[in-house]
């Protein structure tokens, strides 16, 4: 591809989002160098010109950071910083006709599944070959792995089908493959993500075949904890909490979104499922896998809410415990089911429920926090940071969860597993000292 630069061409990809446009962007990347284009990720070097801008189109913040982003880098471009403007993900994928007639100044748009189109602006092949191989933008003792793509689910609030379309499962096969060439490259611990991780095998083994592929994962040699991310909670398979309980490289953790729990709300964002169920849901979990950690996350601000639907929820709170809470304000989505209704609660309001909502959670953080003191944990070493290490014991997930900082005189080499006795403990991190 000629540029007007006489320096060799040289790619820097921005990732905006989720962990599945960062697997995405991996790949991208692993597709360049193999292709001889030099590549990076997120660099602040600025020493290349061009730029692939991976954006997330989730929410109306998110929607706003991919504009901004997207607009900066049109800067550089009219500065002379930059030849080549490219954008692609789920932002591009849903507006790609209108971005294109607002900044005309991108040299390109693709959606969330055009790969080899993106490969031909270089002119360079897509090699399927490559399946699963990836540059990693993580630290290389840790990697999301996605085994599907899409989702078939219709919950009002959600564009997410829009940008990806319906569900597609990867094979067993090609799953356990990328896992032991992330074991090859140096990775220890891997999240599995998908749009919905029970769904997984629907479409190609005609049974949900989750716990068959967490099996033959747990047995890759060196790949030490499995994660499970985004887990539906609507018929949730519960042999896959067999699987966890045997094995002991599968994380007692989960990640199981629930987004409401009054039934008004469950039922006007199409969750299938009522309140006891959730209840029971949980308590047959914490039966099965007793010490499991249970992350969630809500929505609050929904169209519709009542004071009473916002008190149930704090008071779900207060009776099942949840380990971990992320919380979202809902964001009006054009082309969803929910967006046919009145989207009624102000900003503020919105804001002030989720405030409230999450200082419940967060005494409850506090509180079982405060149970971690004078216990030992294993614990993954993520990095070095302001001459302290920051770690997670198996109960918690990269970047969303707890924090074990640890003071070591010690040097803990980054990405090895270490014991640590937690000496004291706040609402959302832990302090620890190594031990052995």
């Amino acid at each position: 591809m000629k540029t007007r630069t006489l320096k060799k061409d040289k790619v820097n990809i921005i990732t905006l989002g989720c962990s599945k446009n960062m697997v995405d962007s991996e790949v991208l990347s692993g597709q360049l160098n193999a292709n001889g284009i030099k590549v990076a990720h997120e660099s602040e070097k600025m020493d290349h010109n061009i730029v692939v801008v991976n954006t997330c189109g989730f929410i109306d913040k998110a929607k706003e950071e991919s504009v901004n982003m997207i607009l900066e880098q049109v800067d550089l471009k009219r500065e002379g910083k930059l030849d080549k403007v490219y954008i692609t993900g789920c932002l591009s994928e849903r507006y790609r006709n209108d971005l294109m007639k607002e900044i005309p100044e991108v040299d390109a748009w693709f959606g969330t599944m055009e790969l080899p189109q993106i490969m031909k602006q270089f002119n360079a092949d897509y090699k399927a070959e490559l399946l699963g191989e990836r540059l990693l933008a993580t630290p290389k003792h840790y990697a999301y792995l996605k085994i599907s793509e899409g989702c078939n689910r219709t919950c009002s609030f959600c564009a997410i089908p829009l940008m990806r379309g319906g569900h597609v499962s990867k094979t067993i096969e090609e799953v356990v493959a990328e896992a032991k060439n992330l074991v090859r490259m140096g990775v220890k611990e891997v999240m599995l993500i998908a749009q919905e991780l029970t769904y997984y095998g629907l479409d190609i083994y005609k049974k949900r075949a989750l716990s068959e592929l967490l099996k033959h994962l747990s047995d890759v040699p060196g790949l030490q904890w499995i994660r499970l991310h985004y887990a539906y909670p609507t018929k949730f398979p519960m042999d896959i909490l067999d699987v966890m309980r045997e094995r002991d490289n599968i994380c007692n953790y989960l990640d199981m979104p629930l987004q409401h729990i009054s039934n008004n709300m469950l039922k006007a964002m199409k969750r299938h499922m009522e309140t006891q169920e959730i209840y029971d849901l949980v308590a047959a979990i914490r039966d099965k896998v007793p010490g499991i950690a249970i992350r969630s996350t809500l929505i609050a601000g929904f169209p519709g809410e009542t004071r009473e639907d916002v008190d149930q929820l704090k008071q779900f709170l207060e009776d099942v415990r949840l380990d971990r809470v992320g919380i979202f304000t809902y964001s009006h989505e054009e082309n969803t089911s929910a967006h046919e209704l009145v989207d009624n609660i102000p900003a503020e309001e919105k804001e002030a429920r989720a405030q409230e909502i999450m200082e419940v959670q967060q005494e409850i953080s506090y509180e079982k926090n405060q149970e971690y003191v004078g216990k030992e944990f294993k614990v993954i070493v993520d990095k070095l940071e302001a001459g302290r290490y920051l770690a997670r014991t198996e109960f918690d997930s990269v970047e969303v969860d707890n924090e074990v900082i640890i003071q070591s005189e010690k040097k803990l080499p980054i990405g090895d597993f270490v014991n640590v006795r937690i000496t004291k403990a706040y609402d959302y991190d832990l302090e620890g000292e190594v031990v052995g």
